[in-house]
């Protein structure tokens, strides 16, 4: 998933695409533990994908914490 498109899903989309993708890479990592997987690169594909969510949730919600700080002053 591009940065891009991450940044303009709002922030109730990002926190369900993060649940989903971790369900996802949890049943990918269940499968590759009995059998092969076809592309094993898909877990770090997924891995990665979720960390981009949630450095982009984590940049929202500090960006938000500054705001209403500065709008307190």
């Amino acid at each position: 998933m591009k940065p891009s498109v991450i940044r303009e899903m709002n922030t109730e989309e990002i926190k369900d695409k993060i649940s989903e993708e971790t369900d996802a890479l949890v049943k990918l990592k269940m499968h590759h533990d009995v059998s092969q997987l076809e592309n094993p690169m898909q877990l770090r594909f997924r891995r990665r994908d979720i960390a981009r969510l949630k450095t982009e949730l984590t940049k929202r919600e500090i960006n938000e914490k500054r705001n209403t700080t500065k709008n307190t002053k």
